[in-house]
This record gives C-alpha cells, sequence and structure tokens, in this order.
C-alpha cells in the first residue's frame, strides 16, 4: 500500500500590524509584526516515493524546481534527516500570489510537517522551525501554529490570543514583490518598538500600522488607489495592508458584517471606470485561533 497524505491544508495569514524597527549589519530587517491565521487556504497532497526523488504533480509557471518553496522544503527535511524517501507533491492554490498572505511560505511549512509525519522523520516542532527560517522568514510562524508577535527577521515568535474575527481580504489587479519594497530607500528603518502589553486585550488597534504602506501605495498606485475606494465604500473603515502588499483588509465583528462588506465592495467597484476587474479577489475569510495543523508536531 502506497504512503500518502491527502487533503492537507496550508492557510494564509494577515499581519495585524508591520514596523521596521532596523537593520542588521548583514542587511536584513528587524521587524515587528502580530500574525494571523486566516482560513483561506491552498491544498497540498504527498505520496512517498522509495527513489528519494522530490517530483512536483503540478505546473508553477516561471519558477524552476530549484527555486520552488515546496520543493526546497522537502530537499532540506531530506538533508537534515538523511531521509532515503522521496515524494510526489500536488499543490492546489487559492491563495494569491503576490498579495502578503504567506501562500508559499505557509505551503512550505506544510510540506515540512507533512513530510516529517510521512517520513517517520521524527524531528520537534524547534528543529523544523529551524529548518523553516533559511527557506524564508515568514515560514517558521506557520510551523509555530499559532497565532503569534514576531521579533527579529520574523524568527522570535510570542503565541497571542485573539477574538473571533472576520477578515474583508481583497487584492487589488496587483502584485508587489516583496524584495522591492524592502530595497527602496525611502522605507522607514526605525519606528519605536512596541510591547505585547502595549495592546488593548485582544486587539491590535493603538496607533500600529503597516511601514510598508507608504512605499508600496507609491509605487504600485492602484493599491493606494483601491485602499481608498474600499475606506469609502465601507463609510471610512480603516483598511490595511497585509505583509509588502498587495492585499487589503478590513476587519469585522462578525461573518455578517464580512459578507456585507464584501457586497459593498463589489457594488462601489461596478461603479468604477475599472469595474469589478480591478480587483483579482474579494472575500470574506475567518480569522483562525491555531493553524489546523498544531497538533502534528510536538
Amino acid at each position: 500500500m502506497t504512503a500518502e497524505l491527502r487533503d492537507v491544508p496550508a492557510p494564509a495569514k494577515i499581519n495585524l500590524f508591520l514596523h521596521v524597527v532596523g537593520r542588521r549589519p548583514d542587511g536584513y530587517h528587524l521587524l515587528q509584526t502580530a500574525f494571523r491565521f486566516i482560513d483561506l487556504q491552498d491544498t497540498l497532497h504527498f505520496r512517498a516515493r522509495s527513489d528519494g526523488l522530490i517530483v512536483r504533480a503540478y505546473d508553477l509557471p516561471d519558477v524552476a524546481e530549484d527555486a520552488d518553496l515546496v520543493v526546497r522544503a522537502a530537499r532540506a527535511l531530506q538533508q537534515a534527516t538523511g531521509c532515503a524517501q522521496g515524494a510526489e507533491i500536488g499543490l492546489e492554490k487559492r491563495i494569491p500570489a503576490g498579495g502578503g498572505l504567506g501562500g508559499g511560505s505557509s505551503d512550505a511549512a506544510t510540506v515540512l510537517l507533512a513530510l516529517n509525519r510521512l517520513w517517520g522523520t521524527g524531528l520537534s516542532r524547534r528543529e523544523l522551525m529551524r529548518l523553516a527560517l533559511p527557506l524564508g522568514a515568514d515560514v517558521p510562524v506557520f510551523v509555530f501554529g499559532r497565532n503569534a508577535f514576531a521579533e527579529g527577521v520574523g524568527e522570535e515568535l510570542t503565541a497571542i490570543d485573539l477574538p473571533p474575527r472576520w477578515y474583508v481580504v481583497v487584492q487589488p489587479d496587483a502584485s508587489v514583490p516583496t524584495a522591492d519594497v524592502f530595497r527602496a530607500p525611502e522605507l522607514t528603518r526605525d519606528t519605536p518598538r512596541v510591547k505585547i502589553a502595549d495592546f488593548p486585550r485582544g486587539t491590535f488597534e493603538c496607533s500600529c500600522g503597516n511601514d510598508l504602506e507608504p512605499v508600496v501605495f507609491a509605487r504600485f498606485s492602484e493599491v493606494g488607489r483601491i485602499a481608498a475606494v474600499l475606506a469609502q465604500a465601507l463609510d471610512g473603515a480603516r483598511v490595511r495592508m497585509s505583509g509588502s502588499g498587495a492585499c487589503l483588509f478590513v476587519e469585522c465583528d462578525t461573518q455578517a458584517q464580512a459578507d456585507g462588506a464584501v457586497d459593498r465592495i463589489a457594488a462601489t467597484m461596478q461603479d468604477q471606470p475599472s469595474g469589478l476587474s480591478a480587483l483579482r479577489v474579494n472575500l470574506a475569510c475567518a480569522g483562525l485561533d491555531a493553524h489546523p495543523l498544531l497538533d502534528w508536531a510536538a
């Protein structure tokens, strides 16, 4: 019987805020942020192979295997454990690329968690997190498995409890390359640090924002334009950008509020010269209490 795992989730995240508080000598930026998982997710499928090969059962245009985070994560686990097994990996993408929702990072984390189980390599969560960081700054939080306050380059994680919330997630017809945003000379890199205790219990409203927004709004004007349209459509609601963008989100207390906001945004966009084609995504997502694979590592 062939060993396999099917329908394994890789959820998206949003950054409730994101501050750039410094820069290391090696060029990496020092951040403070709060990650929340949402129920928008990719789905992966795994079949063990005896020949040691990592094989993609999907097309990813313009991304070579050596650059694919899914493949790199599988090979990193092989190398770290000396595992002789391989895997055929299928990927169903729902998290939009270039949106700041961590889709590629989440896929890589799910690969580490799933193949650790499928291959029986037995690494702990902490060991998997060490493999995760070289793959990307956002990968460790998905292995960590809890909504988190993050510092450093994103790897210093403290679990946080967040209240039930819904989020309207909107992606303008734009993709934002993260590296370009962080290289921008106009990016603020000295925002004062905050503490978890500085926040009202269970919320991240305060005066915290996303330091990357001014750069993205200036360089990718469509993102800034849609942010203004959303704020107007939702009577001045606070519109925030997740990560390096291009996705924007609005927090709601209930699903009914979120669904209503989605409808209002769609109606407003229909009246815009660009119409609904200016949006790639407009949907309501529930905030998760934890990653759905939290119990897959100890």
